[in-house]
């Protein structure tokens, strides 16, 4: 288990607690500023303390955690959450599967004419009219 020194680097912090896969991935995540600390960007060496706020964005949801435990070394996931202090926004719902184009059966294969339209009625990069 990770060792209490009172700070530690963020990307390693943020990949200790497991709001990141890998530590590249949080020290990338830091690089394209989705990482902010008390409201302020920061590089994946910045310091981070108990009591401070550390935002995530994670595709189009973002974290809010605030550190009550600074770790060094990952954890398992029960010792993970009692690192942090989660007051995150609730997740986006799901928009369920994508459409699927439905052909009866038997009507063979599209024409070139169907396979236009459906790229025009998914959004696809196809022939222009």
């Amino acid at each position: 288990m990770g060792v209490d020194e009172g700070t530690a680097r963020v990307d390693s912090w943020i990949w200790s607690v497991r709001l990141a896969k890998t530590r590249a991935v949080a020290a990338a995540a830091c690089r394209a500023g989705q990482v902010r600390v008390n409201g302020e960007r920061v590089k994946p060496a910045h310091a981070v303390r108990v009591g401070d706020e550390v935002r995530v964005r994670q595709g189009d949801w973002g974290r809010v955690v605030v550190v009550s435990r600074v770790i060094n070394k990952r954890v398992g996931a029960s010792v993970a959450v009692d690192c942090f202090v989660d007051n995150s926004p609730p997740a986006p719902a799901s928009q369920g599967p994508a459409p699927v184009a439905v052909r009866d059966h038997g009507a063979g294969r599209p024409t070139k004419r169907d396979r236009r339209a459906l790229e025009q009625l998914f959004g696809r990069g196809g022939h222009e009219a």
